[in-house]
């Protein structure tokens, strides 16, 4: 069975990324720098995948993860993001992890693994 969130349009969950990141004092900049690093697009790309409404199979699909994203470890909604055993929800949740991380006020440097 298909996941919802996996022909879910990615430009309708970044608001909420957005959102979530904002109310705790961070930055949309810094939700698309973590958006990028993770996916290897830059802001261009990543524009015109919001703006084509690029479901999360495709945008993930296109995507040349960062090699670093094994290092992202812990638990989003109950789940443990390192025992994701679906290839597509494990990197739904490495970027749902690192949006929490902003959210929770981490730095920049800790969240991307530098």
């Amino acid at each position: 069975m298909v996941h919802r969130i996996f022909t879910t349009a990615f430009s309708s969950v970044y608001p909420h990324y957005v959102t979530k990141a904002e109310r705790k004092g961070r930055t949309k900049a810094e939700v698309d720098e973590i958006i990028c690093w993770l996916t290897g697009f830059d802001q261009p790309a990543l524009d015109r995948h919001l703006q084509s409404e690029t479901t999360f199979d495709d945008f993930f699909a296109v995507a040349d993860l960062n090699p670093n994203a094994t290092l992202i470890t812990g638990v989003v909604c109950g789940i443990r993001v390192e025992n994701v055993e679906d290839p597509l929800m494990q990197k739904i949740r490495y970027l749902d992890k690192l949006i929490d991380e902003l959210a929770k006020g981490k730095k920049m440097e800790t969240i991307l693994r530098g």
